[in-house]
């Protein structure tokens, strides 16, 4: 049984870690979720800082409607992250949210695959900021994805 499995199953002295990386463009954001900064090493050998700060995380649930999003909300006192969210809001195609899961006694790693996510959706009040990100909704996608419609191709009309 990995230690992972064990804090599921029955907790112990370890604590499980959440963060979020929000990439907007080229600006990215580290957070924790907590009460002190965490500095720990990425999948990829880079060695990063999360920045704690009031938090909550509703991971996606395990099913197949196809529309798999986590929701998350972050505290928004000093207003840092409405700005960030609010550029991720106006340029949704270049914004996406990866969540990682750390062990508090192991952060040299992220204890299983992170959750790269595209920002769907949101909003912010004076005191909080609400997000949706998730996985391509499948479900609502045609195929094929490009069309063939007459204004843009107007020999179609003639095909029998």
């Amino acid at each position: 049984m990995t230690v992972l499995d064990r804090l599921y199953a029955s907790g112990g002295s370890e604590v499980i870690i959440e963060t979020l990386q929000i990439t907007v463009g080229s600006d990215v954001y580290w957070l924790t979720k907590g009460w002190e900064d965490i500095t720990a090493t990425l999948e990829d050998g880079r060695v990063v800082t999360f920045i704690a700060c009031g938090i909550d995380i509703a991971l996606p649930a395990r099913n197949a409607d196809g529309t798999q999003d986590l929701k998350f909300a972050i505290g928004n006192v000093d207003g840092i992250v409405s700005t960030a969210i609010r550029a991720a809001l106006d340029d949704l195609s270049d914004s996406y949210l990866t969540y990682r899961c750390y062990i508090s006694t192991d952060l040299s790693a992220p204890t299983s695959n992170p959750y790269v996510l595209a920002v769907k959706s949101g909003y912010w009040t004076a005191t909080e900021v609400q997000i949706t990100a998730g996985y391509m909704n499948v479900l609502d996608t045609a195929w094929p994805r490009y069309r063939y419609t007459l204004p843009n191709f107007p020999g179609l009309r003639y095909i029998s």
